[in-house]
């Protein structure tokens, strides 16, 4: 027997960045985009830690909105303040695929080689994959490598209105 559901679900927008950051112009980008995700009823998915995980995170939580951590190993205590919805996954690295896997929409601040793996595995599942320009490290790498990526591998925002505006778009 299906289970109907009278009401569409809440997109599952994934962010995924940097651990650790040292720009306050991206700790301001990343935490008005989780304002955003929280105001239009997402849900963010996240790696549940420090940087622009906890930024996100603290964004939506202003907006009263509910946030999912997937962290790399057993410790709870690793999560972000933050984090409403805590999963353990004693996988490092591994789980970044279910952080990407699991969300409706994928997008990119800043970041290094995590990040990278994260919007490299969203792309080949054929998540819709949304880079916030000018926030540096591989996001703006791979915006500037374009001429060589798939036109439509991914969605280049230009502010958080236009990735927003993007991610909760119909399709």
């Amino acid at each position: 027997m299906a289970i109907i559901l009278s009401k569409s679900l809440p997109k599952r927008i994934a962010v995924c960045g940097s651990n650790v950051l040292t720009s306050q112009s991206v700790i301001n980008i990343a935490e008005n985009l989780g304002s955003e995700i929280g105001k239009h009823n997402g849900i963010l998915l996240c790696g549940g830690m420090g940087g622009v995980m906890e930024s996100v995170s603290r964004g939506v939580k202003k907006s009263n909105g509910i946030t999912v951590g997937i962290l790399p190993n057993e410790n709870k205590s690793d999560a972000n303040p933050y984090i409403d919805i805590i999963i353990n996954t004693s996988l490092g690295k591994i789980r970044n695929f279910f952080v990407v896997s699991m969300a409706d929409v994928v997008m990119g601040i800043a970041g290094s080689w995590g990040t990278l793996s994260e919007l490299s595995m969203a792309m080949n599942l054929n998540k819709k994959v949304i880079l916030l320009a000018n926030t540096g490290g591989v996001v703006d790498l791979l915006i500037n490598s374009k001429s060589q990526i798939a036109s439509d591998a991914f969605f280049i925002a230009n502010d958080v209105n236009s990735a927003i505006s993007e991610a909760f778009s119909s399709n």
